[in-house]
């Protein structure tokens, strides 16, 4: 049993941690804000992005010279999964459920043949990944040091994936990230980027209103590349808000089950005192009546 002064320690360190974590989970929120209006706030543009280009591809899919972004490279031997995580942890199940997803993907397309390539982009996500497929890493983004993210982030790591599709390293491109819907809800999403994929009702609804000039294979030469961009910088986005939701939720938790804990010590510490409290009167009183 432990002793009084353990107790009281113990007690003290969990109140510590309390502080800490209430402290973090006081930050995220903060953060959540400005988070969660950036992400809800690029939703309309790339809505409206792919709303436009799915009209294009609808008109210039087959056509000769449709973009290789477009139609892809004639093959689906080689797959690219560009799996995006936080940078820190501390944050419940955000990194892991993405990594989840990530990993399911792997062993189905291993089970298909196919030979896969892992791009990560967050820290997080490369240490759960790095025993079991490390073999299969061909590059990192480390976004530790960005305070605030930008669409030239974004950029970079567009310019990065479309430089190694252009070079022939691989035939599909899939991005992992956790869509951010609320503060306890994030959705694990696998989107595919190259070849790019559209939904055939928003081209019915975007070819009804528009004509195009020059060409759509033309157009879409310019528009594809930037599509990319925004799709990653969207992810990028959802993730941020995801990660901070999670993180303001977990710490919630701790905070809470630090103060049950504190509790539990604290009855511990009381009945402990009194029964040392209870000895010390028996012993007094044995020595009284012994005299």
């Amino acid at each position: 049993m432990p002793s009084l002064k353990d107790l009281k320690t113990r007690i003290g360190s969990v109140k510590n941690t309390r502080k800490i974590t209430k402290a973090m989970q006081m930050v995220a929120a903060a953060k959540l804000r400005r988070a969660q209006e950036a992400a809800e706030n690029a939703r309309p543009y790339a809505e409206r992005m792919e709303k436009v280009m799915s009209g294009l591809a609808a008109s210039a899919t087959g056509a000769a010279n449709a973009p290789r972004l477009l139609i892809g490279s004639g093959s689906d031997k080689v797959h690219l999964l560009v799996v995006m995580t936080a940078e820190r942890g501390l944050c419940g199940g955000f990194n892991s459920s993405i990594v989840k997803l990530a990993r399911t993907r792997i062993n189905e397309l291993r089970a298909a043949g196919k030979t896969i390539k892992i791009l990560t982009v967050g820290k997080k996500g490369r240490e759960q990944l790095k025993r079991e497929f490390g073999d299969l890493f061909i590059g990192h983004v480390d976004l530790s040091e960005v305070k605030r993210l930008g669409y030239s982030n974004a950029q970079e790591i567009s310019r990065d994936i479309i430089g190694r599709f252009d070079a022939g390293e691989y035939d599909v491109a899939t991005i992992f990230y956790s869509r951010f819907q609320t503060v306890i809800s994030q959705i694990p999403t696998a989107q595919q980027i190259i070849p790019a994929v559209f939904d055939e009702s928003k081209a019915e609804e975007a070819g009804a209103l528009y004509d195009y000039e020059p060409t759509e294979g033309e157009i879409l030469a310019e528009l594809l590349p930037r599509g990319v961009a925004t799709q990653i910088f969207t992810a990028l986005l959802e993730n941020g808000a995801s990660e901070q939701g999670a993180r303001m939720s977990a710490m919630d938790s701790a905070t809470r089950n630090a103060g049950d804990m504190i509790n539990r010590l604290t009855i511990e510490y009381n009945r402990s005192r009194q029964a040392a409290i209870t000895k010390e009167l028996i012993e007094i009183i044995s020595g009284a009546e012994a005299l």
